[in-house]
């Protein structure tokens, strides 16, 4: 069923992902904690290959991303490529559950611990469960195994008489990151009553009947706040000020047209760009603008990275591919290169790269921008985002509201 209005945005929502061998029962598990046949189940090995994303409601957790993801250990002809997306799918968990089961062999869960390890160092909070107890014979020494390595309490439970599984939803709702779902894209630059203008250019880029999706989540958020709320196109922005009877408080306008909208702006309203907000609401603000010192710096020689998070056909003037492209060479040389990846597409080595500059990620929720920010500061390539990068190259960097 297509999503409505009403529906809470991908990104936005916690995502769970389940994690385990082939045939450990991730599947069954997930069928029988959602209520929902969302994943196939079948003896043969690899029946999941790719990540399935399934948005749901669950109570008492609310809006969330179930991810069933293929084995870890699968060694078919695909197996390097199911598990490096099984890896990708780790970076975007809120939560990890790692199901643990083996009935009829000799147990051996090094590569649950492995994989234990590897959501450790990404902060993920990490719920082991053994699987199929009304058969496995090993249920109690596993979960006193897994304490004895870990420290963590895991749960029995079984998919096929559904024991144990409320117990998962308890556990899940408290392992819930703290203040999840409590950030704003507006922070307190507004409250009630305040007047925010909104400059959206309509142009080739906007899709043809509708808003763009930072555009209608900031939207709503500031209708939910009681702002006070006025739209325009940049073209109208003039006339629009000369309407009001007093300046906004703030106006939040497309990164690309930065340089008009200062320009003419009220002295006493704030001003900052979607981009820049996404970039505080999905990832690290401080280190964007730390890392956008590194375009003053930029040679012929350099080397940039341009990551989107969409996956779209190139488009006249695109602002990734085409605009930040030009500030940039027109700043350092024509000689510098600039290669953009799209998508999940983000380098594991990032060491040939001066800057990587990433979009505001609106389509990825926090938890995965923020593994691609940990990869750049482990390999100490700076960082920046769209909007802190035109507000820099247009020289009001200083003067944008955070």
């Amino acid at each position: 069923m297509a999503g409505t209005l009403n529906d809470t945005p991908g990104s936005n929502r916690l995502h769970i992902g389940v994690f385990g061998k082939t045939n450990s029962g991730k599947s069954s598990f997930i069928n029988a904690f959602t209520h929902q046949e969302v994943s196939i189940v079948a003896d043969i090995a690899g029946t999941t290959t790719d990540p399935v994303y399934k948005p749901m409601e669950i109570s008492p957790l609310g809006p969330c991303v179930i991810i069933d993801t293929a084995g870890f250990d699968d060694t078919s002809e695909l197996g390097e490529r199911r598990v490096e997306k099984t890896k990708l799918a780790a970076e975007k968990a809120d939560i990890a559950v790692i199901v643990v089961s083996q009935p009829d062999n000799e147990w051996d869960i090094t590569e649950e611990l492995k994989w234990y390890q590897f959501l450790k160092e990404k902060n993920t909070p990490v719920l082991f469960l053994v699987g199929k107890s009304d058969i496995d014979p090993h249920t109690e020494e596993l979960i006193s195994y897994i304490k004895e390595k870990t420290g963590k309490k895991a749960l029995a439970i079984s998919a096929e008489t559904g024991a144990g599984i409320d117990a998962v939803r308890e556990e899940l709702a408290r392992l819930v990151p703290e203040n999840f779902g409590e950030r704003k894209i507006t922070g307190e630059l507004v409250t009630e009553e305040d007047l925010v203008l909104l400059v959206m250019p309509q142009d080739i880029q906007a899709p043809k009947g509708r808003l763009i999706l930072p555009q209608v989540q900031t939207l709503r958020e500031l209708l939910d706040k009681k702002c006070l709320v006025m739209s325009v196109t940049t073209d109208k922005l003039v006339p629009a000020l000369a309407a009001l009877k007093e300046p906004p408080k703030l106006i939040i306008t497309d990164s690309q047209v930065f340089g008009y909208v200062y320009e003419h702006k009220p002295k006493e309203s704030m001003l900052t760009s979607f981009s820049v907000l996404f970039a505080a609401y999905k990832g690290d603000l401080p280190y964007y603008v730390e890392g956008a010192k590194m375009l003053d710096s930029l040679t012929n020689e350099s080397h940039v990275l341009i990551a989107e998070c969409c996956s779209h056909a190139p488009l006249q003037e695109d602002i990734g591919r085409v605009k930040i492209p030009r500030m940039l060479k027109k700043r350092a040389g024509e000689g510098l290169t600039v290669d953009i990846v799209s998508g999940t597409d983000f380098p594991e080595d990032l060491s040939d790269y001066d800057l990587v500059i990433q979009c505001g990620a609106c389509m990825f929720n926090r938890k995965y921008v923020l593994s691609r920010i940990d990869r750049a500061k482990k390999q100490q390539v700076p960082m920046t985002n769209y909007g802190v990068t035109i507000a820099h190259l247009t020289g009001i960097l200083d003067k944008i509201s955070m």
